[in-house]
């Protein structure tokens, strides 16, 4: 029996438990009962074991997967309702000294330019994005002890937090880089970061082996181990996600939802959010060769059943994907979403929308602005609120919020207030139009007479000129 308890990656993430889960669900997956089962205590939005969810996942019954789909949007508008939080990646280096097989800035590619920014060209970067309206960043790096050591990250989240450009400001910082040591979490915590941010890319002991054949990323436990290292060291958000098309799909579904269960159980929290990327073409890297591919039909139950079983996780979806891909998946689960996003190093503050340091093809490449138009068009809310954050609302404190659904009170007039800053500051005549009509629309349905009453005041006094940090 595995033990979800254990810090040893090997226990938790057991490769006997999660071939036995792949077996009874092949056996379940026309079991109408069971599923049926299962979509009952589903519905009651505390989540599922990895073994019920992979039955869902599995169900070969259209009736039942009808009900997969509608239950993933009924949680979702639950707990999150219409907003969708957005975010853009800002990559500071692809100077690399690891050997993972599916990534261009493996080591061992010699004809990738490498280039790390220096602090001003991290200030004109953080500008530029700024000037499209965005308050949060993803920081992404290869590793390099000596390039990139973590003195670079820090003087650079720094840099960041420093920069106001006109109304802009980035007031969340997460950060997605190497797996590191508590002592070194801690110094991030104390800079002040968001999420720490860590893809496992598969869950297959063997396989992940495989794929890093060297550098420090080929540890699987210290890899594996870093999310219990970052809580160790005072990080109360993490984020978790596996890399689509290295492994099989059913596999690394399974060893995700036990790595979140194990996070709960050890740490009393599971992860803050959830990445669900697929593998994509890019420099010295042919994508067909991935024969574990996932199709869209695929993709969108498996992040239906990732809500349903995990629905106080925010779930993010990057520009990897094409707007048609994008939008299934919004609707049955993913909460968070990157805009006008550059995969390169210095990507911002080029006119290219490709160059060679980017880490992969963008098939998303519309502007921020097209996709705030896009959304609101859709019936959604985009949000730059980082209030959560500011406020103290992370690790368990969020969850308690998230998992009965009282986290809207707090959301919703804080996205409105975003939405207005961005209205004002940065959109278009016709995105402006859209988000004047939605922000009327919304603040009257804020349920609490006092709270619609004050998001009224700080929409008035946002559309006067005042700007508030707190969100």
């Amino acid at each position: 029996m595995y033990d979800i308890m254990s810090p040893h990656a090997a226990d938790f993430i057991d490769d006997g438990e999660i071939l036995a889960t792949l077996k009874y669900s092949e056996e379940h997956k026309t079991d109408k009962e069971l599923i049926d089962q299962i979509l009952k205590k589903a519905a009651e939005y505390k989540g599922l074991s990895h073994r019920e969810a992979l039955v869902l996942l599995d169900c070969e019954l259209p009736e039942e997967n009808q009900k997969i789909l509608n239950l993933a949007k009924e949680i979702k508008q639950k707990i999150y309702g219409n907003r969708i939080v957005m975010f853009a990646p800002l990559y500071l280096s692809n100077y690399c000294i690891n050997g993972c097989t599916y990534c261009p800035y493996h080591a061992k590619n010699k004809h990738i330019p490498r280039k790390k920014l220096t602090q001003e060209e991290i200030k004109a970067e953080v500008i530029a994005l700024q000037d499209m309206g965005h308050k949060r960043l993803a920081l992404e790096t290869g590793e390099h002890p000596t390039m990139n050591p973590l003195e670079y990250v820090l003087e650079s989240i720094k840099t960041i937090y420093s920069i106001k450009h006109k109304n802009g400001a980035i007031r969340r910082v997460n950060v997605n880089i190497a797996a590191t040591t508590v002592e070194n979490y801690r110094k991030l915590k104390e800079a002040g970061i968001g999420t720490y941010i860590l893809f496992q890319e598969t869950y297959n002991k063997k396989l992940y082996e495989e794929l890093h054949p060297t550098g420090p990323k080929s540890d699987y436990a210290w890899h594996t181990e870093a999310m219990d290292r970052a809580m160790d060291g005072g990080i109360d958000d993490v984020g978790c996600g596996v890399l689509y098309g290295l492994g099989t799909y059913r596999y690394d579904f399974v060893g995700q939802l036990m790595h979140a269960e194990h996070l709960e159980a050890a740490k009393g929290v599971g992860p803050h959010t959830i990445s669900v990327p697929r593998i994509r073409p890019a420099d010295d890297i042919d994508a067909s060769e991935f024969s574990n591919a996932i199709s869209d039909d695929i993709f969108e139950k498996l992040v239906a059943v990732l809500r349903i079983s995990v629905p106080y996780t925010g779930i993010i979806i990057s520009t990897r994907e094409s707007r048609k891909a994008r939008e299934r998946v919004l609707a049955v689960g993913v909460s968070q979403i990157s805009g006008g996003s550059r995969t390169s190093v210095g990507g911002y503050t080029t006119e290219e929308r490709h160059d060679e340091t980017a880490q992969f093809d963008v098939s998303d490449t519309r502007t921020l602005d097209e996709i705030i138009n896009w959304l609101l068009t859709l019936g959604y809310i985009p949000s730059f609120c980082t209030a959560c954050y500011r406020e103290g609302r992370t690790g368990d404190r969020f969850m308690s919020l998230a998992k009965t659904g009282q986290i809207a009170n707090c959301c919703q007039p804080n996205a409105l207030m975003t939405l207005k800053e961005y209205m004002e500051d940065y959109a278009s005549a016709d995105t402006k139009a859209k988000g004047e009509k939605v922000i009327l629309e919304e603040v009257e349905q804020i349920p609490n007479e006092t709270a619609r009453k004050v998001a009224k005041e700080r929409l008035e006094k946002i559309g006067n000129g005042e700007r508030d940090f707190r969100f």
